[in-house]
């Protein structure tokens, strides 16, 4: 009895294909990557239409990756009518401000959305979905996220149905040449382009006043999903530098926009 009590217990856990890494996993604060736990905010319904996930930036200068969370909170409210849920995740290696960290490395910060990162960020927005069951996801990601957003659109393509990429370093190489950096082993986004879905549906938008990640980078990215007959569209957003870009009107109303197609 207690090997056929094994057998099944591993069965059942093959099914499922995903085991929480989280000690307390509960979709409210923490939800499981692969290897990773994640910190997480939630808002908004808990039956929902359309889920948004909330990417943050490197945030290089320091501090906690926390900034998304008044915006992931106030989209929540402002759309309560139509059934959304935000969530506002903390990539591997980063702290959310309250003295806790997701597990897993930020890399000092610099360089880190490889392939392997990328991946457990994927496979914590998938058990969200498995777990709220929402009609369609909408990915929004900020410098580093957005660049971690647009590689999971080819990566994994049933994932999300559309994205929002603000500020993206969407060309890596470009990027990194721009900056007189060094070279990055990181996921170059523009790649990934040939394996995003044609239903996928992408808004990017950069300020003007942008000088970490040119609005070029970005406009090529999307070009590329052009060519391919994808629905993509790229904006400039006026006044704007890099660090405020996610907090304007713009970003929302291109939220709302992808809900609406």
């Amino acid at each position: 009895m207690r090997i056929f009590l094994s057998i099944l217990l591993i069965c059942v856990t093959a099914i499922s294909g995903f085991g929480a890494v989280c000690e307390k996993e509960d979709f409210e604060g923490k939800v499981s990557g692969n290897s990773v736990c994640l910190l997480m905010r939630r808002y908004g319904s808990t039956n929902p239409a359309t889920m948004v996930i909330w990417l943050h930036g490197n945030i290089s200068s320091g501090g906690p990756a926390n900034y998304h969370f008044p915006i992931a909170q106030k989209f929540a409210i402002d759309h309560a009518s139509e059934n959304v849920m935000s969530v506002a995740l903390v990539r591997p290696g980063y702290p959310d401000g309250s003295g806790a960290y997701s597990s897993g490395s930020d890399n000092g910060r610099a360089d880190n959305w490889p392939r392997q990162t990328i991946a457990e960020v994927g496979t914590a927005i998938e058990k969200l979905r498995l777990n709220y069951k929402p009609k369609s996801v909408i990915i929004v990601g900020h410098s580093g996220g957005a660049a971690t957003a647009a590689v999971l659109l080819g990566m994994r393509p049933k994932l999300a149905e559309a994205a929002v990429l603000v500020s993206c370093p969407c060309d890596l190489v470009a990027w990194r040449i721009g900056r007189r950096g060094s070279p990055w082993n990181s996921e170059n986004p523009i790649l990934w382009t040939g394996d995003v879905p044609a239903s996928s549906r992408v808004i990017a938008l950069t300020g003007s006043k942008d000088t970490t990640t040119s609005p070029s980078l970005a406009a090529s990215y999307i070009d590329t999903l052009k060519a391919r007959n994808i629905n993509a569209a790229f904006h400039v957003i006026p006044d704007t530098e890099h660090r405020n870009a996610l907090e304007t009107s713009a970003v929302s109303e291109a939220i709302v926009r992808l809900m609406h197609q």
